[in-house]
């Protein structure tokens, strides 16, 4: 919760027009998972389908998101993040990482690792008990957002000792 109240704090100083956390929640995940129906939407977030019409008519006033046909070809018209929406969205993620970088700057790289290591296995855990999986992106996708950067070491190690063989 600190580390979210961090962020959130980060963002408002640095930019009042941020998005506000369900957008960027939907976009996230529209942008992800590609176009998702106000249902689809909905059953991902374990939410009320009033709830994410109204989030995401927020969207579609501000121009982050708009309808499309169904590119499967169902019924239901789907939401699609507009080219404003991913940057914003990419704008957002960048604050998020600079000031997650912030926090760990004085870790070492194996330190950032680990932390990332149990951060995921936590979400997987929780994810699974609720059986709502979030869809990740492939390694190397520049949409990962989460990762903060693993501080580099600023001195080269000093050279080791040959190992001196045992009797």
């Amino acid at each position: 919760m600190l580390l979210s109240r961090h962020q959130v704090l980060a963002r408002r100083e640095r930019d009042p027009e941020r998005l506000e956390r369900s957008a960027y929640l939907l976009l996230s995940r529209i942008d992800t998972q590609g176009p998702m129906s106000i249902g689809q939407l909905a059953e991902a977030f374990g939410l009320d389908t009033s709830t994410v019409n109204r989030q995401t008519a927020a969207l579609l006033r501000c121009g982050l998101a708009e309808r499309v046909a169904d590119p499967d070809g169902g019924m239901a018209r789907k939401l699609r993040i507009t080219a404003e929406g991913a940057r914003r969205l990419a704008g957002d993620r960048e604050v998020n990482r600079s000031c997650l970088a912030r926090v760990v700057a004085d870790w070492s790289p194996e330190e950032v690792r680990e932390l990332e290591d149990v951060l995921v296995r936590l979400n997987r855990s929780a994810e699974a008990l609720e059986g709502r999986y979030w869809p990740r992106a492939e390694e190397g996708d520049p949409r990962i957002a989460c990762r903060p950067p693993v501080p580099q070491p600023s001195v080269a190690p000093a050279p080791t000792e040959p190992a001196t063989p045992t009797p």
